[in-house]
């Protein structure tokens, strides 16, 4: 199974409607703020290095728990990647702990486009912290895709991971 390309679309326009509604116009997107604003608990806990978050629901209050010992700019993308499963997969929540090994994971699974839910909870995140409306005008007028450095100076600006922001521009449409 794959994520079809208009529910692809779908993902995006439900990430731009979230930071349309909060008036958010430019990067570093507030991505804490915007699941404090949905009425999301966030707590900060060491995990072990491979587990990069999870969401699950307790006493009726939907959590996010994230992994104090990652970079910031890794919690800010996993912080979006389980704010997704609150939005998006409430159906799977009910059931249990969702939790998150690894964020943007390059393992079988998802090099093979077969887990469908890890996959868009990432293009939600992605386009929620790298919305188009805000990278494409810096990637049309400022940049060579070739330009590391380049990169994460854009990287550093939107507060994300090199790879985060390599993910998010390989989707451009």
């Amino acid at each position: 199974m794959s994520v079809s390309p208009e529910r692809r679309k779908s993902l995006r326009e439900h990430a731009r409607r979230i930071l349309a509604a909060r008036s958010i116009t430019q990067p570093a997107i507030p991505i804490d703020r915007i699941a404090k604003s949905m009425d999301i608990v966030l707590r900060y806990a060491p995990f072990d290095d491979e587990l990069s978050g999870m969401a699950f629901i307790k006493d009726s209050l939907p959590f996010i728990a994230v992994n104090a010992l990652h970079h910031p700019h890794r919690q800010r993308f996993t912080i979006g990647h389980e704010l997704a499963h609150h939005v998006l997969h409430a159906d799977i929540l009910a059931k249990g702990v969702h939790v998150d090994k690894v964020i943007l994971r390059r393992d079988q699974l998802a090099a093979t486009g077969t887990d469908d839910v890890e996959i868009e909870a990432n293009i939600f995140a992605s386009e929620l912290l790298i919305p188009e409306n805000m990278i494409l005008p810096i990637v049309t007028q400022e940049i060579h895709l070739d330009d590391e450095n380049r990169l994460l100076e854009i990287a550093r600006r939107f507060k994300v991971s090199l790879a985060a922001l390599q993910f998010r521009l390989a989707a451009l449409d």
